[in-house]
């Protein structure tokens, strides 16, 4: 049976670090004077109160998890961190609706990037920076944040680590799980410090380089001005932002290997990696090649502004520096594949992700060779490993869920009014957590804001399931796993 009582005490414990992200906030808007203050200062209140009552309902509970509890504990932690963590937008009053601030709110935890709003520029200072911090505290997992500051907390961390992580195989760099989370957390945070430190120095202010480096190691995408990073028309900006994104989607494993034991011939022994660059390469020189003899870009504009999107796209971050929907539409295409595939597990990107196409790739190989020699014995093998049965069964799984999943919400969506192209686009966006689609509108005369609200909890739903890569938040729908067995 599921151990409420832990997971109570998990949720509170937890529900105390987000009312201290929310501190962050009110000193944000005590800086800047602006009229959020009294909102973030209800919304800490609040959350510190329901902190306490989640940790009596937890009291005395014993720090041990079962795999049933773990499932349960993740999805229902990114469930209530979304609902305390949208109380700001509704205080404050720049959303009213609940169901747009819940969506606002997911969105920004599962650094999905889609936002109700169409004018973020006359937002206040400390509503932006908690966008901002929704998804750089997303960006890595919201349990696994725990594991690396309270370990003794969740003392079933691995069955927490594979209920939250992403990809089909989970590593670990260090016996002691927290020992890697911690590891994995001073990375991320050196990114994003190093990311925020060069936006400094080519010319953004302060505020401006703290939340785009947030969004940029997050690969979150939520963007403090209208235009995204097209807004400061800066060559030098989009090339640190490649650089900054293209790192966030490489595991974070690999990273601490090759950078912090001075292996760097590890990236490129690594076929997940291999793959990722390529991938990146070939849809930059395919995007660069359109732009340049199609749409009369400088040769150097047309690299830039292909690579920008491609890394963006394929990392899930979804920012932009051009307008991509005045592009050919051979390019959508492009992006549309890339943004399928995403980047590396164990990074801070979504989508489908390289390993899971390294693996999908091999095992058709070893199917079409089955077929000449219906007796040999074909492993797919993954770094020199060989990949387990279960793993490609769950595998095309996965892989058959995602696009069900995909196709069932677009099929929703075109029965709402929105067009079908648009309507496909979306619902791969949620699925892969990137976010905004390829048009400027969504559909032909509608924003996320004004969607319907039962398909924005759909694309909530879907965002989270995105997140968890899907098992983890079905599973819980599932007869057999509330038997008692």
């Amino acid at each position: 049976m599921v151990n409420f009582r832990i997971i109570s005490k998990i949720i509170g414990s937890l529900l105390f670090i987000e009312a201290f992200f929310m501190a962050w906030c009110v000193a944000m808007s005590a800086y800047f004077h602006e009229d959020d203050i009294l909102a973030f200062m209800v919304s800490m209140l609040v959350t510190f109160g329901s902190a306490f009552l989640f940790l009596l309902g937890g009291y005395k509970a014993e720090n041990s998890l079962s795999r049933h509890d773990a499932f349960v504990v993740v999805t229902a932690v990114w469930v209530v961190f979304s609902a305390y963590g949208m109380i700001p937008f509704l205080v404050h009053g720049c959303i009213t609706n609940p169901t747009d601030a819940y969506f606002e709110t997911m969105s920004g935890f599962t650094t999905t990037g889609a936002s109700i709003f169409d004018d973020v520029e006359v937002l206040p200072h400390g509503i932006l920076f908690w966008r901002s911090l929704m998804q750089w505290i997303g960006g890595l997992g919201i349990v696994f944040f725990t594991i690396a500051i309270l370990p003794s907390l969740v003392g079933g961390s691995v069955k927490v680590f594979a209920a939250e992580a992403t990809g089909p195989i989970k590593a670990k760099m260090h016996p002691r799980l927290s020992t890697t989370a911690k590891w994995i957390w001073s990375i991320y945070l050196l990114l994003t410090i190093g990311c925020g430190i060069a936006f400094w120095l080519v010319g953004m202010n302060w505020f401006d380089a703290i939340n785009y480096s947030m969004t940029t190691t997050a690969t979150g995408g939520f963007s403090i001005h209208n235009d995204s990073l097209a807004f400061f028309r800066d060559a030098t900006i989009d090339y640190i932002a490649i650089l900054f994104q293209f790192l966030a989607g490489i595991n974070f494993t690999l990273l601490y290997t090759s950078i912090f034991k001075i292996r760097f011939a590890s990236l490129f022994r690594n076929s997940e990696f291999k793959f990722y660059i390529s991938v990146v390469l070939l849809a930059t020189a395919c995007i660069t090649a359109v732009l340049f003899t199609q749409s009369g870009y400088g040769l150097e504009h047309a690299l830039r502004s292909g690579l920008f999107q491609v890394v963006s796209f394929m990392t899930t971050t979804g920012i932009f520096s051009d307008d991509v929907a005045k592009w050919p539409h051979i390019t959508w295409i492009i992006l549309g594949g890339v943004m399928f595939i995403g980047a590396c597990a164990g990074s801070t990107s979504g989508g489908f992700k390289c390993i899971r196409a390294v693996m999908t790739l091999k095992a058709l190989r070893n199917n079409f060779r089955q077929i000449l020699h219906p007796n040999a014995v074909l492993p797919v093998k993954i770094n020199g490993q060989s990949v387990s049965q279960s793993r490609i069964v769950a595998l095309f799984s996965f892989l058959t869920l995602f696009i069900l999943m995909m196709l069932a919400t677009a099929a929703i969506m075109i029965l709402s009014g929105v067009d079908m192209v648009n309507s496909i686009v979306i619902a791969l966006s949620c699925v892969s957590n990137i976010g905004p689609s390829l048009s400027t509108d969504i559909g032909a005369n509608i924003t996320w804001s004004g969607m319907p609200d039962l398909v924005k909890w759909i694309l909530s739903l879907l965002m989270l399931m995105g997140r968890l890569e899907i098992m983890t938040v079905l599973v819980l729908f599932t007869r057999s796993f509330w038997k008692e067995n």
